[in-house]
C-alpha cells in the first residue's frame, strides 16, 4: 500500500508546483499591462475574459524566458505540460504563451484538435498557427483539414498554415494544389473578409514557389474575376 501513497503524494507535489508556477506567470502579466492595447481590442470587437494587452514581444519574451528555465532547472513538470496547463486559463497572455512554448514536435493530433476547437478569437488562432501548427510534424495534414471546414477561424488557421509552409518552400503535390486552389477559390468568394485575406495571401505565397505555381494561381484567380494586383 505504500507505493501507491507515495505515488499520490508525488502528484500533489507536482500540481502544487505546476499551479504555483501558472501563478507567477500570470502575475508577471502585471508587469506587461497595456491599458491601451487592451482597450483597443475590446473596441475592436476583441473580448476575452481577462486581457492585460501584453504586446506580442513582450510575451515572447516571457515564452524564451520561461524555455531557458528548462534548461537550467530541476522541475517536477516539462515545458509540455506548462503548454497544456496554461492552455486552460481564460486568459488571453496565458493562450498566446501556451502557443509559443508547446513543444511542436511532441503535440498530438488529438490535442491540437482540442487546442482549435477551444480557439474562440481571431489572435489566438493567428498566433497558434504561426507560433506552432506550421511547425507540427503534421501541419500540411491539418491545414488541408481545417481549410475545408465550415468554421471560419478553422479555415483561417489553415490557411494561415499552408502560407507559412509555402514561404518556407514546402512544395505541395498535385492532390494537394488542387485541393488548395479549389479551396481558395472558395473562400475568396466566401463572406468572411478575415479568411478572404488569408487565402488570398496564402495564393500569393502559392505562387512564389516557382513560375509553375504562379501560372497556376493566376490561372484559377481568373475564374473568380481576381488578380494579385
Amino acid at each position: 500500500m505504500a507505493e501507491p501513497s507515495g505515488k499520490a503524494e508525488r502528484n500533489i507535489i507536482y500540481l502544487m508546483d505546476l499551479n504555483q508556477q501558472i501563478k507567477e506567470i500570470k502575475q508577471s502579466f502585471r508587469l506587461m499591462m497595456d491599458g491601451m492595447v487592451a482597450t483597443s481590442m475590446r473596441q475592436k470587437g476583441v473580448d476575452y475574459k481577462l486581457n492585460w494587452g501584453a504586446t506580442l514581444p513582450r510575451l515572447r519574451d516571457k515564452a524564451e524566458e520561461l524555455k531557458q528555465m528548462f534548461n537550467v532547472s530541476c522541475l517536477t513538470f516539462n515545458q509540455y505540460d506548462l503548454a497544456i496547463a496554461l492552455w486552460k486559463e481564460n486568459v488571453r497572455e496565458c493562450k498566446i504563451l501556451a502557443t509559443m512554448i508547446m513543444p511542436a514536435d511532441q503535440m498530438l493530433p488529438e490535442v491540437a484538435d482540442i487546442w482549435m476547437e477551444q480557439t474562440d478569437a481571431q489572435e489566438i488562432a493567428e498566433q497558434a498557427a504561426f507560433n506552432l501548427y506550421q511547425y507540427l510534424p503534421y501541419a500540411p495534414e491539418k491545414a488541408y483539414t481545417w481549410m475545408a471546414s465550415d468554421k471560419e477561424l478553422y479555415q483561417l488557421c489553415g490557411f494561415h498554415i499552408l502560407s507559412r509552409l509555402f514561404m518556407n518552400g514546402q512544395e505541395p503535390n498535385e492532390r494537394g494544389i488542387n485541393e488548395f486552389l479549389d479551396q481558395a477559390l472558395a473562400a475568396l468568394q466566401g463572406d468572411s473578409l478575415m479568411v478572404r485575406k488569408a487565402a488570398m495571401n496564402t495564393m500569393m505565397r502559392f505562387s512564389e514557389l516557382g513560375l509553375v505555381y504562379t501560372r497556376l494561381a493566376k490561372s484559377a484567380l481568373k475564374q473568380v474575376n481576381l488578380d494579385f494586383l
